[in-house]
């Protein structure tokens, strides 16, 4: 349940749909998600129909079930997938991308053609709690009055959203090709669709790919 899959259309033009669900565990990733989505891409790619990724995930689900289920596993599964498809891949990241969990729902480094971002995104290795309880943590914890304390997180996850975990800072590193607006999403995806209808197979040529299975 915290991974969506379906079929849409947008003016005619046939897609698969991969959209984390934030209201079923946050929309993290676990073995289940990822085996899920990943049958799912390949299955597009089998039947050529291009693949539209909603991302909102805030990483990998930690704990030993996980970890002893083969998470690593499950998870390269996703990856590979969407590596070796070869139709078009577009990917809008609406909140959450942070660490691992990023590179595999479509991202650039897996070949995604065009990447979108809404300017409430969030881009990073890992989410402003989390990293700022590693830099600052002790200092935080040293801090004898509770509001204080408060005050001072607050202020360092701000610092860190406005540097680091931003739509604008992937941007100029090449991760996000363009901010767009919530309310033209629809039209981006037309647009981006038929600007890549006529994509290219460009992977060299084998007899077929070595999926982790």
């Amino acid at each position: 349940q915290n991974i969506i899959t379906g079929f849409a259309k947008f003016k005619g033009m046939p897609v698969g749909i991969v959209a984390n669900q934030p209201n079923y565990l946050a929309g993290v990733l676990d073995i289940n998600a990822s085996r899920k989505a990943a049958r799912f891409v390949r299955f597009c790619d089998a039947f050529n129909i291009p693949i539209v990724t909603l991302v909102d995930v805030p990483g990998f689900l930690p704990g030993s079930a996980q970890e002893y289920g083969g998470i690593i596993l499950h998870g390269a599964k996703l990856l590979f997938a969407y590596g070796e498809a070869t139709v078009p891949k577009i990917t809008i990241t609406l909140r959450k991308s942070y660490g691992g969990a990023h590179d595999v729902m479509g991202s650039k480094q897996l070949r995604g053609d065009i990447n979108y971002a809404w300017p409430s995104a969030e881009i990073a290795v890992m989410g402003p709690d989390g990293a700022i309880e590693v830099l600052e943590g002790k200092y935080i914890r040293s801090i004898e009055d509770e509001e204080e304390r408060k005050k001072y997180k607050r202020k360092k996850e701000k610092e860190y959203r406005d540097r680091f975990a931003n739509p604008y800072e992937a941007a100029s590193y090449g991760y996000i090709d363009d901010v767009i607006e919530p309310r033209n999403t629809r039209f981006r995806i037309i647009r981006a669709l038929r600007s890549i209808a006529s994509k290219k197979d460009l992977n060299p040529p084998k007899k077929h790919s070595n999926i982790p299975l």
